[in-house]
């Protein structure tokens, strides 16, 4: 399971153009599944993004949480995540997780985010979706969880 997490001042995703989720001042996570992840991916990953020290605290060091600020999260699913790139200039997607895998373990993703007590918004899986965000800092992390090994 690949995770691009992105410190923001607000973020937003629209599809059909009717805004679906939106949030203030927190991570926008684009999170992509690969056929092989399961949910103690899932779970290694939670735990690094709910404890992730990339806020600012009153020395403006990178000390703090988002449980720390309550900040607020927006999951996106992107399969694209888990394109191989490696041969030729077309991508390919075959190892990303079809979506009678990675609909429910995205769900379960998002449903034990929202366990942490933090606002929790999401875009549609599957869906074209136009998102927008304004990049704090800017901080930006890629995660996987092949790195839990």
């Amino acid at each position: 399971m690949k995770a691009v997490i992105q410190r923001v001042a607000e973020a937003s995703v629209q599809v059909e153009g009717n805004t679906v989720g939106q949030i203030k001042k927190g991570l926008m996570l684009l999170i992509g599944i690969d056929e092989q992840d399961e949910k103690t991916d899932a779970d290694w990953l939670i735990q690094k993004i709910l404890n992730l020290r990339i806020f600012r605290d009153e020395n403006e060091k990178l000390n703090l949480s988002i449980k720390d600020i309550s900040g607020e999260i927006l999951c996106i699913s992107q399969f694209t995540l888990i394109a191989d790139y490696k041969k030729g200039n077309r991508p390919s997607f075959i190892k990303a997780a079809k979506p009678d895998k990675a609909i429910p373990l995205f769900e379960y993703f998002k449903e034990e985010i929202a366990k942490s007590g933090l606002k929790t918004e999401s875009g549609i899986f599957g869906a074209d979706m136009k998102v927008s965000l304004i990049n704090d800092g800017p901080v930006t992390i890629v995660m996987d969880s092949i790195s839990k090994i």
